[in-house]
């Protein structure tokens, strides 16, 4: 009886000291006249990490680019680059020029309930309407997040979310 008892506290300390991925997840939401990203974790495990986040759009189905003013490579109509919710988790913004590809952001934090989010436009290059976006067109697009040196890698899929399972933590 109480090798089971043993057993048993065994299987549920393993449980209670079991890691979590804190992966974080990448949202592209098409709108008019602004394009929005979110950017969360699945879980609040890790939330207090810091983490570079940098969206690449090279690779992108669509050639999308930034569109952030009436001039250079855009088209129509275009938007500044705005944060709209978690700014003060944000401590660097790479400068975002229009018809740029690449925006790398340094979080202090991601956590699940406290998204950090921002407005732009995204153009695609390859497409008749270049104004509007699809969550199709953004495929292939890359995130990279570095976290305590190391780099992780997601893809964005047909549905205009990238995950990138980061390095795990203590739970």
């Amino acid at each position: 009886m109480a090798m089971k008892t043993l057993s048993t506290f065994s299987a549920i300390a393993c449980l209670l000291a079991s890691t979590s991925q804190a992966d974080v997840l990448v949202r592209f939401i098409e709108g008019a006249p602004k394009d929005r990203f979110v950017i969360s974790a699945d879980t609040n495990a890790c939330a207090g990490v810091a983490k570079t986040v940098t969206i690449d759009l090279v690779t992108s189905s669509g050639g999308l680019i930034f569109d952030v003013t009436g001039q250079g490579s855009g088209v129509e109509v275009f938007q500044p680059f705005e944060l709209t919710s978690g700014a003060d988790k944000v401590t660097k913004a790479s400068k975002l020029r229009d018809g740029d590809q690449v925006l790398t952001l340094e979080l202090s934090q991601v956590s699940k309930d406290m998204p950090v989010s921002f407005t732009t436009d995204l153009d695609d290059t390859q497409a008749g309407r270049q104004i509007t976006v699809s969550g199709s067109e953004i495929t292939g697009a890359m995130v990279n997040v570095t976290q305590n040196g190391k780099m992780y890698v997601g893809t964005f899929e047909s549905d205009a979310r990238a995950r990138v399972a980061t390095q795990a933590c203590a739970s």
